[in-house]
């Protein structure tokens, strides 16, 4: 007697609610199985099948997979996370049993398989033992934007998809850095999400979908929701905003601002006509990383103003809140988003321009000087700058090390971005031959990895090899490391952008338990 050859396993997405939103593909493969599958919560109610029932064939065998909890509490031994485990494993034994015997096996899923569903999960401890594919459904964010019919991205837009369980101000942070997103996982976390709306700026915008493309579909104003009735099956939209709006409403503040200026006046570049605007930009350092290093000072900054405007990581690290507009760029940038928080201010806006470590240290503050300096932008000029210091990531290094700083030293970049190297290589051997600690900055990055080799190479040419150096990576923050080493067991590979390197002079000395000072006297 021969084998019997097992099913095939089918993951079917079966679209937002609308029987009709149903694929070709997937109503055949429903109707041809032998065996479906669908999951429901704890009531046995399940949506998926609500949505595909019609398509079902004559005689099909339904497998009911009822999760155990719907929510995150449970008194299992390993938490939530373990008990859906089991749960999935015993729900894969059941459908494997069913292939073993030869029956193809279909699992419907809301929306895409693959797209926050249930099916991943049986898909990962099915897929290698048995023929399986996967047939992608209308995900409910198609559902939901066609349900608020407005245009969800334009242009470069950057869609965001969060859920909603995110902390208020993880999830006010992100909404504030994205032109458009969608909102998932509501019920119980709408009232959060609603105020992370509020705090982004967003809330007017938002519409609610409940149910998309279903017949008991609704569609709100966030603003004006009952939380009490949001059910699970149900998210947050927020399109992004159309630019050629935003121009024209740009366009008009420019004229308001500069009495005389045509409609079409930019305002990137801000005239000697709207000086009586002008305001003031406030330049903070953040601190190397951890809030508890963030001044009070710097921190009473950020609450007064309206704009923050920075290199992305550090624009993250200010909470975002009600009435506050974020201007996140990348690295290399920082001229640009220098001038825009200036033009900002000469219209009047209350600016804070944010930098790692303290501002004036290879930080914004000189960029921002450059900045206001710039000939096509003759109004920035008029423009206030007032610089907040920050502790530095030189100081952080130096206090976890002991008091390498403690004598006469010099701070260096070696990014060669801005300066030749033939200048950096010369103001090394200089620090070196004046016998000055040396702190050292930007050491490495992701395409600069020959400098900080070159740089011990130039230095051992004037300092011994016992030279004293301490290497802190990522100082302040949960993976921070500390290495006292010396200049010639120095490993340049072991540097990476996230590194400070402070090299000692002659007299630097490190203590029986391993701490690193440098005298405040010089033998004559």
């Amino acid at each position: 007697m021969s084998a019997v050859a097992p099913g095939r396993l089918r993951g079917v997405g079966v679209g937002p609610g609308d029987p009709e939103l149903v694929t070709v593909k997937a109503a055949r493969l429903i109707g041809a199985a032998d065996v479906v599958a669908f999951h429901s919560g704890t009531r046995g109610d399940s949506i998926a099948r609500r949505i595909a029932a019609s398509y079902f064939g004559d005689g099909v065998i339904e497998e009911l997979l009822v999760y155990p909890v719907t929510t995150g509490a449970t008194d299992h031994p390993l938490g939530y996370h373990g008990l859906m485990a089991d749960f999935y494993d015993e729900s894969a034994a059941r459908l494997a049993a069913h292939l073993d015997a030869g029956r193809d096996v279909v699992v419907l899923a809301e929306g895409d398989p693959l797209f926050y569903g249930t099916y991943m999960y049986l898909h990962d401890r099915l897929s290698s033992r048995y023929d399986s594919a996967v047939v992608p459904g209308v995900t409910s964010v198609s559902g939901s934007a066609a349900a608020v019919a407005t245009g969800l991205c334009r242009h470069e837009d950057v869609l965001t998809i969060l859920p909603g369980t995110l902390p208020v101000p993880e999830l006010a942070r992100r909404l504030a850095d994205t032109e458009a997103a969608v909102v998932m996982k509501l019920g119980r976390t709408f009232e959060n999400v609603r105020e992370a709306l509020r705090q982004a700026g967003r809330l007017d915008d938002a519409r609610y979908v409940e149910r998309a493309s279903s017949e008991h579909e609704r569609v709100l104003a966030v603003a004006d929701v009952d939380a009490s009735t949001v059910p699970y099956m149900s998210m947050v939209v927020v399109p992004g905003r159309d630019k050629r709006a935003d121009a024209a409403g740009r366009a008009a503040a420019s004229a308001d601002l500069a009495p005389g200026a045509g409609a079409d006046s930019e305002i990137d570049c801000v005239t000697d006509e709207s000086v009586s605007a002008a305001g003031e930009v406030v330049v903070v350092g953040l601190g190397p990383g951890p809030d508890r290093w963030l001044t009070p000072e710097v921190a009473q900054a950020l609450a007064d103003v309206d704009h923050v405007v920075g290199y992305a990581p550090y624009v993250a690290r200010v909470p975002q809140r009600e009435g506050l507009t974020r201007h996140a760029s990348g690295n290399t940038v920082e001229v640009d988003r220098a001038g825009l928080a200036l033009d900002l201010a000469a219209r009047g806006e209350r600016v804070a321009v944010v930098s790692g470590g303290d501002a004036g240290v290879f930080g914004m503050a000189a960029a921002v000087f450059e900045a206001a300096e710039a000939p096509e932008a003759p109004g920035r000029r008029h423009v206030g700058i007032r610089v907040l210091p920050g502790v530095s990531a030189a100081q952080a290094v130096a206090a976890r090390a002991g008091a390498p700083l403690g004598g006469d030293f010099a701070v260096m970049s070696l990014s060669d971005r801005l300066k030749p190297w033939a200048v950096v290589e010369q103001r090394l051997r200089s620090a070196a031959e004046a016998d000055l600690v040396l702190a050292l900055y930007n050491p490495a990055s992701r395409s600069r990895t020959t400098q900080i080799a070159r740089a011990r190479e130039v230095l051992l040419e004037v300092r011994p090899a016992d030279t004293v150096v301490v290497v802190g990576r990522d100082v302040g923050r949960a993976q921070e490391s500390l290495t006292v080493t010396t200049l010639g067991g120095l490993d340049p590979a072991s540097i990476d952008m996230l590194c400070l390197v402070i090299v000692g002079a002659t007299g630097t000395r490190v203590t029986p338990t391993g701490q690193v000072w440098t005298p405040r006297f010089v033998p004559a």
